[in-house]
């Protein structure tokens, strides 16, 4: 038998035998993330405070219920901490991640763009020494301010209300406390001066309904001096926020 190849095989080479090609790596696909986990910002976090102050005004929120909300809203870090705030509300509108275009109609606010107030802790302190708390702040219904050996400055002329009456609670002891306040809200007080000085400058707002400030305490050996700023007016307040239309 002749094993010799075929005159098909010869001059043929034979093929050879190659890899198969690697498969390309396969790449996660991450789903995008709801909504409600999105980071909430300030300017998210101010419109439901803003919301907030609206209903308590309307007296849809008592004054606990108000602080509670309030505080947690300026402490939620996503949207969906937010929502729950406000879904019990007649005014409650549901939180976009979408940003309007520039060109749009009615996306341009009238006059400059305010920034959000800083929150502050309730309580000051100036020990040998000074502090000071002016600018675009949150004061809420009740301030604490103890100087002693030192010096304390609380200005309130572009700070935002957030309750229809602050209370501004001083003790001050070989110290100082001024306070200024703008010239349409209601400047009411006193306190004791025992070798010491506490002069509140009182004022009624034309409004009625305008907020109200309250001053007291004791200067001991140190002296309170509280006043409105003329030519200041609170601007980040309407009746609406924080009294009856």
């Amino acid at each position: 038998m002749d094993n010799s190849p075929s005159h098909d095989d010869q001059g043929q080479s034979p093929v050879p035998m190659t890899k198969p090609e690697a498969a390309p790596p396969v790449r996660a696909v991450h789903a995008p993330v709801a909504e409600a986990e999105m980071r909430a910002s300030d300017a998210d976090r101010e419109r439901v405070a803003e919301l907030l102050r609206d209903a308590y005004a309307e007296g849809r929120l008592n004054v606990d219920e108000h602080a509670e909300r309030i505080e947690a809203a300026y402490a939620a870090k996503t949207l969906g901490e937010l929502v729950p705030l406000t879904r019990d509300l007649p005014t409650h509108r549901p939180i976009s991640f979408e940003k309007p275009s520039l060109g749009a109609p009615g996306t341009r606010p009238d006059g400059p763009v305010r920034l959000p107030a800083r929150q502050e802790a309730p309580t000051m302190v100036a020990i040998f020494g000074g502090a000071s708390r002016k600018g675009r702040w949150r004061v809420g219904s009740h301030l604490r301010a103890l100087a002693l050996f030192g010096g304390i400055e609380i200005d309130l002329t572009d700070a935002v209300f957030e309750s229809p009456e602050v209370v501004i609670e001083v003790t001050a002891v070989f110290g100082g406390v001024d306070i200024k306040v703008p010239e349409n809200v209601s400047l009411h007080g006193g306190g004791v001066g025992i070798f010491g000085g506490f002069d509140v400058k009182e004022q009624t707002a034309a409004d009625p309904y305008a907020p109200v400030v309250r001053v007291k305490g004791a200067a001991v050996f140190g002296g309170c001096e509280a006043r409105p700023r003329k030519g200041k007016k609170l601007k980040e307040w309407v009746r609406k926020q924080l009294g009856a239309e």
